[in-house]
């Protein structure tokens, strides 16, 4: 009897062994035995497949991220996300395409779209001619988004915080910023990277490069290397193109945009330095109404062409008649009661007597059809004379 046991636990044993060795999870070594190889490294995935995998989109053939598109998880997510789509396309992205090629035809090449966050999708809806598009807020750039490093588990749990961040904007036009802020520093991809890829993906674009940055507190921008730089800001450059036309680039900042935090920031001397461009405002939580934020707000009226917000941005007060030209659209209600001091009675004035040019899409915190307001700012030929030195 002991025999027995003494063979069956050396077989045991044995067979341990060589379900181990087999599965690669360890390798037992002894003199008579060979190393052991390293494992052969992962091909990295280029940024514009990783975007297009987050997206719910199939990545280029041979592309190594192929394996994931097999996972129940990522298929489930791609159907979510072309109902989304479709959905989101009918219901505002080709009708803001269709009134923004109508109503802002003068586009400068650089756009402004500061309190963005992540947001590139409404960015691209009503500026999509820009060849730079410079994005702001507080919630966090991450690290660039690495999906070879991510187990099966793990990637389905990253596809679902990935949805859970983009439901508002996807349902609403506009990002909750607190719940945004928590769910972008969980899981294993943190910050706005992943959000703003999925973006460019579905928005038809193609990423080449991406790198994260640092933006100087003189105004210039470099690499990312290492530790950020004694009062830098983290930030992201992505260049991209869209069909065959030529090289875009994209910038986000994470940034206050407090007239505290850009005191102490490079920020603006970055901006003034890209020159006159648009800008576009577009749930801004009202900040602009306060006078913490006024070096922001000035920012934008002075270095404006054409202005495209709702009634969350840029107070009318501040835009003079003398050197803008007004052109309201839509239907202008009180702001939701949680802004209660953002009630502008010279904007119901502007709206009143059907001045007011009607849209047939929702944007911003009044995203329901028939309740949104947008205002068209055109700075007037004389204003940027009276400006020039």
């Amino acid at each position: 009897m002991r025999l027995r046991r003494a063979v069956l636990a050396g077989l045991a044993a044995a067979l341990a062994f060589a379900n181990i060795t087999i599965a690669g999870q360890a390798i037992a070594q002894t003199s008579a035995a060979p190393a052991a190889k390293a494992p052969a490294a992962v091909a990295k995935a280029t940024p514009d497949d990783t975007a297009r995998v987050l997206g719910g989109l199939a990545p280029s053939a041979g592309s190594p991220l192929e394996a994931f598109t097999k996972e129940a998880s990522w298929q489930s997510h791609s159907k979510y996300f072309n109902t989304a789509w479709s959905q989101l396309s009918v219901r505002q992205l080709s009708k803001i395409k269709a009134w923004s090629a109508k109503h802002v035809p003068n586009r400068k090449p650089v756009l402004f779209y500061m309190f963005s966050g992540p947001d590139f999708l409404y960015a691209d809806a009503f500026f999509d001619g820009a060849s730079t598009y410079v994005l702001s807020g507080l919630e966090p750039v991450g690290q660039v988004p690495d999906l070879t490093l991510l187990t099966p588990r793990a990637f389905g749990g990253e596809l679902r915080g990935l949805q859970n961040s983009l439901n508002s904007v996807l349902s609403y036009s506009f990002f909750i910023t607190k719940k945004m802020k928590t769910q972008l520093r969980d899981g294993q991809l943190t910050g706005t990277l992943p959000i703003l890829y999925t973006f460019l993906a579905r928005s038809g674009k193609t990423i080449k490069e991406t790198t994260l940055v640092s933006l100087n507190t003189d105004g210039t921008v470099t690499p990312l290397n290492g530790e950020l730089p004694k009062g830098a800001s983290p930030g992201a450059k992505i260049q991209f193109s869209s069909g065959s036309g030529p090289d875009k680039t994209l910038y986000y900042f994470n940034t206050d945009l407090s007239d505290g935090g850009l005191k102490a920031s490079g920020f603006l001397a970055f901006c003034k330095g890209l020159g006159e461009g648009d800008s576009f405002v577009k749930s801004a939580s009202y900040l602009m109404h306060s006078d913490n934020f006024s070096m922001v707000r000035s920012f934008i009226v002075e270095n404006s062409g054409t202005l495209v917000q709702d009634d969350s941005g840029v107070p009318v007060r501040f835009l003079e008649e003398s050197a803008w030209r007004l052109e309201p659209y839509g239907r202008y209600l009180r702001p939701l009661g949680i802004f209660p001091r953002a009630y502008q009675p010279k904007m119901q004035e502007l709206f009143a007597k059907g001045r007011a040019t009607p849209i047939d899409f929702g944007v911003g915190y009044r995203w329901r059809p028939n309740e949104s307001n947008l205002l068209v700012a055109v700075r007037t030929s004389a204003a940027r004379a009276e400006a020039k030195p």
